[in-house]
């Protein structure tokens, strides 16, 4: 499997960071099997900082690896993928023990249609009606350091606004 990450910076050994703010998927490694959702990342991300170069990284993961790893997949947002993410994004002492979480991705509309659902605009129900209606990337998160094991550097390609 080929995942990418948008980063400012070539990542030929990613680690398990502590975000500064709240995740998704709790704090990690993030990748995704979209090269053009990688790129989104990182253009926006270079709006916000004075920097010329971005990168996303390529990285090659054996799907074999699984079997020997604790796995959370959402195939779709449902009510268990918004029980987590909400969880992880709501409360900042939040954790889990999974090595690897896949699953859609929340995008700015996504984060919107949360905003409604937070302020009770938008029931449970209602959010998750919302939510499928979007095409949503995907996000793979490599919360432990036995899961990073398995994820290997192959190059990093300079994107360009």
């Amino acid at each position: 499997m080929i995942l990418y990450h948008g980063s400012l910076e070539i990542v030929e050994k990613p680690a398990i960071l502590e975000p500064n703010h709240t995740m998704d998927y709790g704090k990690g490694f993030y990748t995704t099997t979209s090269k053009e959702q990688a790129d989104k990342w990182v253009i926006r991300k270079i709006s916000a900082v004075n920097q010329s170069k971005v990168y996303t990284n390529i990285y090659s993961f054996d799907e074999a690896s699984l079997s020997s790893l604790k796995v959370l997949r959402f195939e779709a947002p449902d009510e268990a993928w918004l029980n987590f993410v909400m969880a992880n994004r709501i409360d900042k002492d939040f954790s889990h023990d999974y090595d690897i979480v896949y699953g859609p991705v929340a995008n700015d509309r996504v984060y919107a249609a949360f905003a409604f659902y937070e302020e009770g605009m938008l029931d449970k129900q209602g959010l998750i009606r919302e939510l499928r209606a979007y095409k949503l990337a995907d996000q793979l998160l490599f919360h432990t350091e036995k899961a990073l094991n398995y994820l290997h550097f192959v190059k990093a390609e300079e994107v360009s606004k």
